[in-house]
């Protein structure tokens, strides 16, 4: 299983290194119609290795996978609004958006591997930690549902503020570059505005992956499914950004859509033991409450 796991991983990373380097040219905007090319590859691929898994490991793997996906991608849409804020915040050039959500998605991959194989060990280890990351997922859903949107400060993110008192940082962006050496006459190593950013992306995702990860972990303990479903949502999440952030108020009802299925996908966590629903018929249920969280944002528009 451990080739598996290298094999996917060598993929993961030569996706994107193929998109960074060869799909895309460095310095330059990415635009709506192309990002959604990309975004459409991306669920492609997801979807052949669906058919990959099914016929290696059979019909239950194979939903198991394509339910962890959809509802990863489901909670991911979150991120594509927190990061939209990021942006703006920090004003980053839109033609060096790219590179951060690139070594954004990076880290991400690594910091969530960590995650997925210390939660399938704890859980299998300690039962009862389920029904704590159930309860988790219903206040993080109770909590979005009646906020409306998760809430961030860029200002306070504890590692803007460790950064800044372990590197002096420059007053304005230096293309794409993370680190200068000298500033301004003076000597010394210098971090960079789009350093700063990094950081704040991926703090963001790591409290992001405290409710994605559990959510997945309530379908399958099976560790590559839960790990490769993760990845899958997270590589086409970079191309989703380019491709709607121009339409991100447009979905009104999205966030209810997501407070929901945290509620329901927690209670499933909790009963779990003693009323069983099966992964075809979550699958259903997350998609169904996605799609209708879509439909009544375009059927009832804001009024502002």
């Amino acid at each position: 299983m451990l080739y598996f796991w290298i094999l996917f991983n060598f993929f993961a990373i030569g996706m994107l290194v193929l998109e960074l380097r060869v799909l895309h040219r460095p310095g330059r905007v990415v635009r709506s119609r192309e990002a959604l090319g990309r975004s459409a590859m991306w669920v492609g691929l997801a979807a052949a290795f669906a058919g990959l898994i099914f016929f290696w490991q059979g019909r239950q793997v194979a939903i198991e996978f394509v339910t962890g996906y959809v509802l990863e991608l489901s909670l991911s849409v979150d991120n594509l609004f927190l990061f939209l804020v990021i942006f703006r915040y920090f004003a980053v050039p839109e033609e060096q958006q790219h590179r951060v959500l690139f070594w954004g998605i990076l880290g991400a991959l690594l910091m969530r591997g960590c995650f997925i194989l210390a939660g399938v060990g704890l859980i299998r280890r300690f039962h009862w930690i389920l029904y704590a990351l159930g309860a988790l997922l219903v206040y993080s859903g109770v909590r979005l549902g009646f906020t409306g949107e998760h809430q961030i400060d860029p200002s306070k993110n504890p590692a803007v503020r460790a950064l800044r008192r372990l590197l002096p940082v420059t007053d304005s962006y230096q293309g794409g570059r993370f680190f200068v050496r000298g500033w301004q006459g003076n000597p010394g190593l210098y971090a960079t505005p789009l350093l700063v950013v990094l950081a704040v992306i991926e703090t963001t995702d790591m409290l992001f992956a405290v409710d994605s990860i559990p959510a997945v972990l309530a379908i399958t303990l099976n560790a590559f499914i839960v790990y490769t479903s993760n990845v899958f949502a997270i590589l086409g999440l970079r191309s989703m950004f380019f491709a709607v952030s121009g339409l991100m108020k447009v979905f009104r009802f999205l966030h209810t859509g997501l407070a929901l299925i945290l509620i329901l996908v927690g209670l499933k966590m909790v009963v779990g033991d003693y009323f069983q629903v099966s992964t075809l018929v979550t699958l259903a249920v997350v998609a169904g409450v996605l799609a209708v969280s879509v439909v009544a944002s375009v059927v009832y528009p804001s009024a502002a």
